[in-house]
């Protein structure tokens, strides 16, 4: 059934969460007919978006991100708030397929009433998050949701793009892996806000301890993100719920001294600014390609670059260079 703008948008704001998730398949779509109507629906809702905390989650694969954040986000709800979590999962390269099974993993956060899980594939989108999370962020925030969590792909460097859509960086640590620092990227640690090494016990404690102390000298290094705040490095267990408290105490500061100092909005604006670079980019390339004519050279040019002909920068420049320059 296909429902009007109007009806999603009365969805949205009433918190239907079967039309809200029909709208983010919405704005998700590929399809022209379905991305004018997102277009609309997405402008139809500005003026209820921004009211949320926008918090990142990254983390190696077995770091426990589906576990934190069902134990976190009903925390969170105890505290008298709604969540929404965005849950991205890795798409095959080969058939662009996805698992999506965040939503069964979190099976208990997912019967409280002011919660909405919505995985979503990465369709090859670097960056740790799908090319339309911020989008459907905007959804979330009109829906009346207080915190939006959005678990990242979680496959390493490329996870740091996801700091450019959110308003706090969470990178959750494991021990156990060798060299504790081995594999932590510096683009990474230049823009974590908190850490929180999980899966501590009594019998990892000492080691769990010996890992905070290497990320707090690392970081000793690395120029700070926000004047006035020190990274906290926390330990604690998702599973058992150790450590949750203090993190949402630190999330809380965190954004405070963001507002005090004037950064939150401004770095919002950075974020928007981004954005609309993003689909600059993405709607020229759109456009040049419905010309045969383009989609001819287009093609010649991917050809010559797959084959190393000459070098793919090269062709890329000289595809754009003869559509786009004044001559």
């Amino acid at each position: 059934m296909k429902f009007s703008t109007e009806e999603l948008i009365e969805g949205i704001r009433s918190g239907n969460k079967r039309l809200i998730a029909k709208a983010i398949t919405l704005v998700e779509s590929k399809k022209a007919e379905h991305r004018a109507q997102a277009e609309e629906l997405l402008k139809q809702i500005m003026p209820f978006t921004g009211n949320s905390v926008r918090v990142g989650i990254t983390g190696v694969p077995g770091a426990g991100k589906s576990t934190f954040i069902e134990n976190f986000g009903r925390l969170v709800i105890a505290n008298g708030k709604k969540v929404a979590v965005l849950a991205i999962d890795p798409s095959s390269s080969i058939n662009k397929g996805s698992i999506l099974g965040d939503k069964t993993r979190m099976e208990e956060l997912a019967k409280e009433e002011n919660a909405f899980i919505r995985p979503s594939p990465s369709s090859g989108f670097l960056g740790g998050v799908a090319n339309t999370t911020f989008e459907t962020m905007m959804i979330c925030e009109a829906a009346g949701y207080d915190y939006i969590l959005i678990e990242t792909v979680g496959v390493g460097q490329s996870e740091v793009l996801v700091s450019d859509i959110t308003d706090v960086f969470l990178f959750l640590k494991i021990i156990g892996g060798g060299d504790e620092l081995q594999g932590i990227k510096r683009g990474i640690m230049e823009m974590v806000d908190v850490i929180f090494i999980n899966k501590v016990d009594q019998d990892n404690l000492q080691k769990a301890k010996n890992t905070r102390l290497e990320l707090k000298r690392a970081l000793d290094f690395i120029p700070p993100k926000e004047q006035g705040w020190k990274i906290p490095v926390l330990l604690g267990s998702a599973l058992y719920n150790e450590g949750l408290d203090e993190i949402y105490t630190q999330l809380y500061e965190f954004i405070d001294l963001k507002k005090k100092t004037g950064r939150f909005n401004e770095v919002r604006t950075q974020q928007a600014e981004k954005r609309f670079e993003y689909w600059v980019q993405e709607y020229i390339l759109a456009m040049m390609k419905r010309s045969s004519s383009v989609e001819e050279a287009y093609v010649q040019h991917k050809k010559n670059a797959s084959e190393m002909v000459s070098n793919p920068s090269t062709e890329a420049k000289i595809f754009v260079e003869k559509f786009l320059s004044k001559d």
